[in-house]
């Protein structure tokens, strides 16, 4: 029989988590049962704000962790902190992520260090931190993707290579940390636009290139996110493109 709450217990870890689709996917999951450990880097009254949410449907559900994913020394506090407060760790979710232009000719190291420190090197670094835990737990590894890591986006050759090497990173985790952990991706479209603006016309042109014509929400990777961590045991070194087709 299905239960109501299949995460009863479990502890999630999500990266970036205190907003967009950080938050959504936390929301999920921590709906299902999961406690959540929501990391955030300079979001705290969002993070804070969204812990007291989680609390108030669940007394000691919930813990905010501030942490620049940048240092990678430092990343370990972050499945400590999980162990300390819920004693395992059961899903992580690398969400956290940097995204502008990068058009070549002025492309600096800082840019390249920063796209690829939070798009691919704090993932690793992160993962690997946190699998002792979650062997013990038979745990996920959830890595937010791109549909660009496939297909480059114009402009953004650093970031689309980012998140090309999250998407082998995922399928090679798939096979590093199998059996024990299962290892996915998710490759999220039109679902939530960038925090810079973006003109009228240029999103409806990227949605008109979408097989649904129409844009996605957060909850469609949120969705995605409980399948993986609920209800795919038998299923590792996927990426699922939830994008409308825009992919096609």
């Amino acid at each position: 029989m299905q239960t109501a709450q299949p995460l009863a217990g479990h502890c999630v870890l999500v990266t970036g988590g205190a907003k967009r689709l950080g938050a959504a996917i936390g929301r999920r999951l921590h709906a299902a049962g999961a406690n959540l450990v929501v990391h955030y880097h300079q979001s705290r009254p969002a993070a804070d704000a969204l812990v007291a949410e989680f609390e108030s449907a669940r007394a000691g559900s919930a813990l905010a962790v501030r942490a620049d994913l940048h240092d990678v020394e430092r990343l370990p506090a972050l499945v400590e902190a999980a162990l300390a407060r819920f004693g395992r760790l059961d899903v992580l979710v690398n969400n956290a992520s940097t995204f502008y232009p990068t058009p070549v000719g002025s492309i600096t190291l800082a840019q390249f260090d920063d796209l690829v420190g939070t798009n691919l090197r704090a993932p690793l670094f992160l993962s690997q931190a946190a699998a002792p835990l979650l062997r013990a737990s038979r745990g996920l590894i959830l890595n937010m993707v791109d549909i660009h890591g496939r297909r480059p986006l114009k402009s953004h050759p650093v970031y689309s290579a980012a998140k090309a090497g999250l998407v082998m990173l995922t399928k090679s985790l798939a096979r590093e940390l199998g059996p024990e952990i299962r290892v996915n991706g998710i490759a999220p479209g039109p679902v939530l636009w960038p925090e810079r603006d973006l003109e009228d016309a240029l999103k409806s042109e990227i949605v008109a290139k979408t097989a649904l014509k129409r844009s996605g929400s957060p909850d469609d990777i949120a969705r995605t996110a409980y399948f993986f961590a609920a209800e795919a045991p038998y299923v590792t070194g996927q990426v699922i493109a939830v994008d409308g087709g825009r992919s096609l």
